[in-house]
């Protein structure tokens, strides 16, 4: 007896790729424009350990996304996407996790559009120098977090998941005017918290954005990263998702949660009117399924990976 194919689409029979998606097979190139992989990595957390645990989370939540268009865009980047599986990277060592992950990403990147499923945050430091190579010019950066990462050090370590953010300004990785954050909130001293302001970028603390949740209500804080853009000549983008931006009411699942933050509708709106930007690629970080709650944070990353994807695909036409 044969089975119908349209019931493999149904969420609960088992397959571990984002979006049920294919794999990418050893030796098999995909012809799909767009790429998921595994940053299974957390040994730079500073509280609650986990996130490399994220990827095989994220893509079980992302199943219940795999049968039909997303609402807002109408679009499904299912058929243009391939699961590349986690990265094989050293667990024990920052040093040499991004030694790994350098190597391997100028291919991955000139093959495809990629998203990151992290993982904690030092993951995207070395996926920014690979982009800045790739792209020939600083990138502008979108980041949502709770936390600034502007830390000079990494409580006596010279680097971490606290620092990405620094060591990309001082490296010239970014576009300074152009690097926006959403969402900080967390306890800091005044130079690491103004830091992105105080060389010339712009934020958006939790406190910000309190009550702002509608296209309508979140416009000026979308009209004010399109006008730096714009007059930075547009440079490529890179979004960098930490999913502690999220209040832990809707985010239960992270390292270090901090109460006050914003709500899933919040991000979700911005995701959707910042559609259009030239995006060169995007992480979700920082989802700590050990601490989650009836997989609350592992939906919301699902969720959010999957509206920046088709958004990619509705912006492309």
């Amino acid at each position: 007896m044969s089975l119908d194919p349209a019931a493999h689409a149904f969420a609960f029979l088992s397959q571990g790729s984002f979006l049920k998606g294919p794999a990418a097979l050893p030796g098999q190139p995909a012809p799909q424009p767009y790429g998921v992989a595994g940053l299974a990595w957390d040994g730079s957390t500073t509280n609650r350990p986990g996130a490399r645990m994220a990827p095989r989370a994220i893509r079980t939540a992302s199943h219940m996304l795999c049968d039909g268009l997303h609402p807002h865009f109408g679009t499904t980047p299912i058929a243009q996407l391939v699961d590349l599986g986690d990265l094989a990277l050293p667990n024990t060592s920052l040093v040499a996790m991004r030694a790994a992950l350098a190597e391997a990403l100028p291919a991955l990147l000139a093959a495809r559009h990629m998203v990151w499923l992290g993982g904690d945050h030092s993951v995207t430091l070395p996926i920014l120098r690979a982009l800045k190579a790739q792209q020939g010019r600083p990138l502008a950066v979108i980041h949502f977090d709770a936390h600034c990462d502007t830390w000079e050090d990494h409580f006596g370590e010279p680097s971490g998941h606290g620092t990405w953010v620094y060591e990309a300004i001082q490296e010239g990785l970014v576009v300074p005017e152009c690097f926006t954050q959403l969402g900080i909130r967390s306890a800091g001293d005044r130079a690491a918290r103004e830091y992105v302001r105080d060389q010339g970028g712009q934020i958006f603390t939790a406190r910000d954005l309190r009550g702002l949740e509608s296209p309508a209500q979140l416009a000026g804080v979308v009209g004010a990263i399109r006008q730096r853009i714009a007059a930075a000549g547009h440079p490529p983008v890179y979004l960098s998702l930490d999913i502690d931006c999220l209040d832990p009411a809707f985010a239960p699942g992270t390292g270090t949660p901090e109460p006050a933050g914003m709500s899933t509708a919040q991000v979700m709106t911005l995701l959707e009117e910042l559609a259009d930007l030239p995006f060169v690629g995007m992480d979700c970080v920082e989802v700590s399924p050990p601490y989650d709650h009836a997989e609350l944070t592992a939906y919301a990353a699902a969720s959010f990976v999957w509206t920046y994807l088709s958004g990619r695909v509705a912006a492309k036409g």
